[in-house]
């Protein structure tokens, strides 16, 4: 018999959804809600409701917002000579923390994966392509992560650019032993992915 009545039952089953949230946890923010005595509920409803009815996905880039064209899309400062090509929006997230890409970007919400079904047209590839050939791009660089299907996508933007004649030089982001790593501790794809993406320190 669920000691829980419904109402929470339901509660607890739609927070179990969330990535991450496993029974106990969603339990301990159900029973959280319910305890708060500072409207915590009526806000997060409100929250959820503003955000499913209002935000959406940049007509340029396809990252989140909540008007036709993002913050970063708009800004004049930013580098448009730059397209930094990622999988999800949590990507733009993390690479703006780290204060130092000034270009724009392009959110793809995929990767290309045969083996999932996933190919180049159910992703935002063809608009990549598209948003290409009418803008003065320099570079393309593809920070997908270092995965199969991260290296596939990689390369299949290499080729659809290099097929169409394009004068846009395609890069990846460097991946391999993070800062104070050590190599005896590193797995086989990062120990490949190191080799493969060094760099020339000095010509001789």
């Amino acid at each position: 018999m669920d000691p829980y009545p419904k109402p929470l039952r339901d509660l607890i089953s739609q927070l179990k959804r969330l990535p991450g949230v496993g029974e106990k946890t969603a339990t301990r923010l159900a029973l959280f809600i319910l305890a708060d005595r500072e409207n915590l509920a009526e806000g997060l409803a409100r929250s959820l409701q503003n955000v499913h009815e209002n935000i959406r996905l940049c007509s340029v880039c396809f990252n989140l917002t909540d008007k036709p064209r993002c913050s970063i899309c708009q800004d004049p400062l930013r580098d448009a000579s730059l397209i930094c090509v990622v999988e999800e929006p949590s990507d733009v997230l993390a690479l703006e923390a780290a204060h130092t890409y000034k270009g724009l970007y392009h959110v793809l919400h995929g990767l290309i994966s045969p083996m999932g079904g996933v190919g180049p047209d159910d992703i935002k590839l063809p608009e990549l392509l598209e948003r290409l050939k009418r803008s003065h791009v320099g570079e393309v660089i593809v920070a997908t992560n270092p995965s199969v299907e991260g290296e596939g996508t990689f390369h299949y933007i290499e080729k659809i650019i290099e097929d169409n004649k394009l004068e846009v030089r395609v890069s990846r982001i460097a991946s391999g032993i993070p800062m104070g790593g050590e190599l005896k501790y590193m797995d086989q794809v990062t120990l490949a992915s190191a080799l493969r993406y060094r760099r020339i320190v000095k010509d001789r």
